[in-house]
């Protein structure tokens, strides 16, 4: 992943309410969510939440599809773990321990 992909991406994720969304459709999984759902959860106005859902899909961190007439949002695993990984890539270089402490806690089936 390149610096302005990552930044692009931590910038959609850097509000209250888009990263309350992400973190919903993260436990979610990939079956995703309505978005009248996810309002409905979260307590967000119609019109707010697809500021939001807009945003978080242009940074590359969501999928979108419609069946019917809902439209379904669910997290891009690839693209949320490629961001984890361009984070933690130079990870504990500089240590002379190599423990645990760089180690993921918990990895997605999904991914």
């Amino acid at each position: 992943m390149k610096l302005d992909a990552a930044v692009e991406k931590l910038a959609a994720l850097a509000q209250a309410s888009r990263l309350s969304i992400f973190r919903l459709l993260v436990a979610k999984g990939p079956d995703g969510m309505a978005a009248g759902e996810i309002a409905e959860r979260l307590k967000i106005a119609p019109n707010a939440l697809s500021f939001h859902l807009k945003g978080l899909s242009s940074a590359g961190l969501l999928k979108c599809w419609q069946e019917g007439r809902f439209v379904y949002y669910a997290p891009d695993f690839k693209a949320m773990n490629g961001l984890l990984a361009y984070l933690t890539e130079h990870c504990c270089e500089g240590s002379a321990k190599n423990d645990a402490a760089c180690a993921p806690a918990k990895t997605c089936k999904e991914c």
